[in-house]
């Protein structure tokens, strides 16, 4: 199973995440080898582990420019796997696409390494080395958001309040404009449960060949 999770902050991508690797285990008997969610602006982790408060503090304050190298190189490093059987990115191009001009400084419109056309260029990599790739859409209501925000706010978090609105929408704005052909959209408002369900409803269609047969050895099993 090959998956590109994308969403605001705070619509609980790594919850979900974590639940579809655990539904991966039970049904087809593997999981992935690693959720790639570790390079993102300023919660780098993963390689070698993860950044301190005072490295955050550092990446946030440094230019545009190191900025946008920064997630450009890892963007490229991330386009190599994807013909193994089972990936897990959250974020990826999309994210980048969105938080970078909002946030960062870098990439908008016309600007130097424009993250829409970038964002482009990194799928038509990815889909060369597989076209069974499902972009899944991850969206909540923005009263949840806000509540989830209030109630455990990250260090050096993104978004503000007052971004939600603005932010939801150009996620779905770009999952729109997504040249990878599988899609579904999830809504995580609700219990994971409810969450969970409604994916497994949605990916069936997408599932491959491979994810099949081992979903049907796990049964007979």
């Amino acid at each position: 199973m090959r998956l590109i999770l994308v969403g605001c902050e705070y619509v609980g991508n790594t919850t979900l995440a974590n639940a579809i690797d655990d539904w991966m285990d039970i049904t087809i008997g593997a999981r992935f080898s690693l959720i790639h969610e570790h390079w993102k602006i300023p919660h780098t982790s993963g390689h070698p582990d993860n950044t301190t408060p005072e490295e955050q503090a550092w990446l946030l304050a440094s230019t545009p420019k190191f900025k946008e190298m920064h997630q450009r190189h890892s963007l490229y490093y991330h386009a190599h796997g994807w013909a193994t059987p089972d990936v897990m990115m959250v974020g990826a191009a999309i994210e980048d696409a969105v938080y970078a001009p909002l946030f960062f400084g870098y990439g908008g419109k016309d600007e130097f390494q424009d993250r829409e056309v970038v964002m482009h260029q990194w799928e038509a990599t990815i889909l060369a080395k597989s076209d069974e790739i499902t972009l899944v859409h991850v969206t909540a209501e923005t009263d949840v958001i806000r509540q989830r925000m209030q109630d455990d706010p990250h260090e050096n978090m993104v978004i503000s309040e007052g971004d939600i609105e603005r932010v939801k929408s150009r996620f779905a704005e770009l999952f729109d404009r997504s040249t990878i052909p599988n899609k579904i959209t999830i809504d995580n408002s609700g219990s994971i449960t409810d969450t969970m369900a409604e994916f497994v409803s949605k990916i069936e269609p997408y599932l491959t060949e491979e994810d099949r047969s081992r979903m049907d050895a796990k049964t007979r099993n």
